[in-house]
């Protein structure tokens, strides 16, 4: 990730580091389905984070060595404990403290790229995708998962929850960052050179055919929210009833036995030239 102003407003808690680990495998079965890395071996994974997801990849794909580019000395730290604990990991993977706008690396360095809910917080996605461009071989698979946040849908009527989201976008974009950039994916691509584009629209669509389903989504979204709280607070976008408000409705809707959650998130896929 950037070092300059980004719209990462979840901030770097032990707390927040421990949600990471959960979203990473409660949304696993969703972003790993069919993706095209068979046989890749040299894997740049930009804004690793805590590592969530390079553990995911290296129990994945076992013959591959992912180099993790993340600037938040904090995440960097506790991605080096987290790896250390899988057997599966041991010297498959290299922590770099960087800059995903200023990649140091030569070009023709990796064969696979991979960044999950990274461009969303930077102000300049366009770059962060040029210089992963510049450092793929040609012909390298990457793969991006970015929110779409105007896809989120609750029932019943939330309006705290509403307010809340709206206040939870705003602010993001006030950081230079972009809630709904996952809709701009095939253009950003397009326009850096990556060719054979696709897009894929992953749908959360949760309703009384799945409610064991529905309620543990609806428990994650909660934990989601709420991870945003502190920032928002201080920031004077939302008031403390809002928050409880909001805590009230998504405890409501848990328990309504004909609740509707849905959203939709996208997953690009391209190929480097």
């Amino acid at each position: 990730m950037s070092n300059s102003g980004h719209g990462y407003l979840h901030g770097y808690s032990e707390n927040e580091q421990d949600r990471l680990y959960r979203q990473a495998r409660f949304l696993e079965p969703m972003i790993y389905e069919g993706l095209p890395y068979r046989r890749r071996r040299k894997m740049i994974e930009v804004g690793s984070g805590v590592g969530a997801q390079t553990e995911i990849l290296l129990r994945r794909f076992p013959e591959m060595h992912v180099t993790c580019v993340e600037y938040n000395e904090a995440q960097i730290a506790r991605a080096g404990k987290y790896l250390k604990t899988m057997p599966w990991t041991e010297n498959r993977y290299t922590l770099v403290r960087g800059d995903a706008t200023k990649l140091d690396f030569e070009p023709d360095t990796f064969d696979s790229g991979f960044i999950c809910w990274v461009l969303e917080h930077v102000p300049d996605p366009q770059l962060v995708l040029s210089e992963l461009r510049r450092v793929l071989i040609t012909g390298s698979p990457v793969v991006l998962s970015e929110v779409l946040n105007a896809t989120f849908f609750i029932d019943p009527y939330s309006p705290n929850t509403l307010r809340y989201w709206m206040a939870f976008n705003d602010r993001q974009i006030e950081l230079k960052g972009d809630p709904f950039v996952g809709a701009k994916l095939g253009n950003l691509l397009q326009a850096v050179g990556f060719r054979e584009i696709q897009t894929f629209v992953r749908t959360f669509h949760l309703d009384n055919r799945a409610p064991g389903e529905r309620a543990e989504f609806i428990g994650y979204w909660t934990e989601l929210l709420l991870s945003g709280a502190g920032e928002l607070l201080k920031a004077g976008y939302v008031s403390e009833d809002i928050v409880e408000g909001m805590k009230s409705e998504l405890a409501r809707v848990g328990r309504d036995p004909n609740a509707v959650f849905f959203y939709s998130f996208i997953q690009a896929q391209a190929r480097a030239f």
